[in-house]
């Protein structure tokens, strides 16, 4: 799903809702995508389809129904019906916590229902930008691990290369030996070269990063000190 993107679903079969929702959206906020759906399709809700339902509730009963297919999605949903006192924006108790119940009878509804979608679907944001943060910053601290051994294992590495090089020349230089066992240590030796090469890089850049941080570290410290 697109970070950015969100996708509101209004349940109503009357034009006039859809329109009075769509219009009243708050502006200087991203635009969602609009899906109508007609109420009476309720038990069709799929979760992954959209992101916030507003939901057109003619009757208690219909919106009783329409809750228990909303709850089943597991997506937050706002109903607008006219079963509240006409002064109350929202009084009704027996709602699920994922649904918010708004009178049809203000005048204000739809800028309501506009201001509260737009306020959940920016938590909705803000929540998926924290997590996709936080599964970046746990792989992230899968690779400082596996970089952490590699360096403790420095030594121990470059020893048992060294180990593998020195045999495989005295190999080479052993008298009277098969053309292919010369052959095999020669690649021997090639590819402890290689693994080598490819350790002294990893260690320059080990110490290329802790130079950058250093250095990192002196700018903050002269950037807090021009500023104190």
């Amino acid at each position: 799903m697109n970070l950015t993107r969100f996708t509101v679903l209004i349940l109503s079969s009357d034009p006039a809702f859809s329109r009075a929702v769509t219009e009243a959206w708050p502006a200087g906020v991203d635009i969602p995508d609009f899906v109508v759906l007609k109420e009476d399709l309720y038990p069709e809700l799929r979760r992954d389809t959209y992101d916030i339902a507003i939901v057109d509730a003619a009757s208690r009963a219909q919106s009783e129904h329409m809750s228990q297919a909303l709850v089943q999605a597991g997506k937050p949903a706002i109903m607008v019906h006219s079963d509240l006192h006409p002064h109350s924006a929202v009084e009704r108790t027996d709602c699920p916590s994922s649904i918010l119940p708004l009178n049809r009878e203000l005048d204000e509804w739809p800028a309501l229902a506009g201001m509260l979608g737009a306020e959940i679907l920016r938590r909705s944001h803000a929540e998926m930008r924290a997590d996709e943060a936080e599964r970046i910053c746990a792989s992230a601290q899968t690779y400082a691990t596996l970089g952490r051994y590699m360096v403790e294992m420095r030594h121990t590495t470059t020893n048992a290369i060294t180990s593998i090089l020195g045999n495989a020349e005295l190999l080479l230089h052993e008298p009277g030996l098969p053309a292919t066992v010369l052959s095999q240590a020669d690649t021997v030796r090639n590819m402890a070269l290689r693994l080598h090469e490819v350790f002294q890089r990893f260690f320059s850049l080990e110490k290329e990063l802790s130079v950058a941080a250093r250095e990192s570290g002196k700018e903050t410290f002269r950037v807090r000190g021009a500023g104190s």
